[in-house]
């Protein structure tokens, strides 16, 4: 037990990292509950919850049927996925701890692990969190249709990679400013209650309304799911590119940030406190 490993090629050395990274995940998914069923079952309840507080109130301004025509749960279902799987992955990644964090004391820990772990945590709950509301609702309430559902579910990756790439900047700011990153990320998420554009249809936004939802690669995002969800839907103020090169750069930021700040982080930073 105090003999240290040695990976005595790359393949040995992937291998073990990849362990090391689906035994955190599974701590990660365990940590929240003691029994991990239960844990899966909150994200699904959180989900139904979020559906039916967007249906109650589209109900109570009137609107009951979809802007687009086809299956109007099929319609908020398109903005509350995409929401939750962008905004879990920013608390979970800014959440998973830096280099200060004490398991970063153990030899085969390091902060890509961490941010690995949570990231697929979070993944992992949202993706079963949709499929058993879908399939629920497809058996129990009415059948419904998705135009292309492969389509739909690249759309949930390339939201829960972008909020992984924001989660990571945010990450990077919490050894420098702890209580100002916690509030900033809070901050961004509660914006995009509004600014993620889950309640509106971009090709029925005016030009100034549409530049105030526009600077948001979540709000694209969704556009374009419900593109590849309802066949009679073809958005034409939202594209998909713009996403893919906001959350290159800001992946590419968060790793730079994150660098730096692993280099300059200290144990003794928080000693007074």
């Amino acid at each position: 037990m105090f003999v240290q490993q040695r990976n005595r090629n790359m393949l040995e050395a992937a291998f073990n990292t990849l362990a090391l990274i689906y035994h955190v995940t599974v701590n990660n998914l365990r940590k929240g509950q003691r029994n991990a069923v239960v844990g899966l079952m909150m994200t699904v309840v959180q989900a139904v919850a979020m559906i039916l507080g967007f249906y109650l109130v589209y109900f109570i301004i009137g609107v009951r049927y979809s802007p687009i025509r086809g299956n109007f749960i099929v319609y908020i279902m398109t903005g509350i996925f995409m929401f939750m799987a962008f905004s879990q992955a920013i608390g979970a990644v800014s959440g998973s701890g830096g280099a200060s964090n004490q398991m970063m004391k153990h030899g085969p820990m390091n902060t890509a692990v961490t941010i690995s772990a949570a990231a697929l945590a979070s993944l992992y709950k949202q993706t079963f969190s949709a499929l058993v509301v879908l399939t629920a609702y497809n058996y129990i309430v009415e059948p419904i249709q998705i135009e292309n559902p492969l389509a739909c579910y690249a759309m949930l990756l390339l939201s829960w990679f972008c909020g992984c790439c924001i989660g990571m900047i945010f990450l990077s700011i919490r050894p420098w400013w702890p209580q100002g990153a916690q509030v900033l990320t809070m901050f961004f998420q509660r914006v995009n209650m509004v600014f993620s554009g889950k309640m509106f249809v971009a090709n029925n936004l005016s030009t100034a309304m549409l530049h105030a939802f526009s600077w948001n690669p979540l709000f694209h995002i969704i556009d374009q799911t419900r593109g590849y969800a309802f066949i009679n839907y073809s958005p034409r103020n939202s594209s998909l590119e713009y996403p893919i090169y906001v959350t290159l750069a800001l992946l590419m930021i968060g790793l730079m940030a994150e660098f730096v700040t692993r280099r300059a982080v200290s144990l003794s930073w928080s000693a007074g406190r």
